[in-house]
């Protein structure tokens, strides 16, 4: 299991390449600041903010566990993410 930091690393980047996407598609199709785009940025920040303070939480029982649950659930939804993203284009 890759270290917290490491982690915290990966939901930043993941969740911010998914932000990204959603501006270059808009930019691409001409659709600066589309509702549908601005729906995808706030999913991604609620994300964010829901799996950093999962990664912060103390005393659960099993942290190896925990922490692995955690990068699961942010594969899932940025999978999730990414599908709303390609639907913009």
């Amino acid at each position: 299991m890759a270290s917290v930091k490491e982690l915290k690393k990966d939901i930043n980047n993941v969740l911010g390449d998914i932000i990204e996407a959603v501006y270059i598609v808009e930019a691409a199709n001409a659709d600066q600041e589309s509702k549908e785009g601005a729906k995808v940025i706030d999913e991604a920040i609620e994300t964010f903010d829901t799996l950093i303070q999962k990664v912060n939480q103390r005393g659960v029982e099993n942290r190896k566990k925990h922490l692995t649950e955690v990068r699961q659930e942010l594969e899932k939804k940025a999978g999730a993410l990414v599908e709303k993203v390609n639907k913009l284009g």
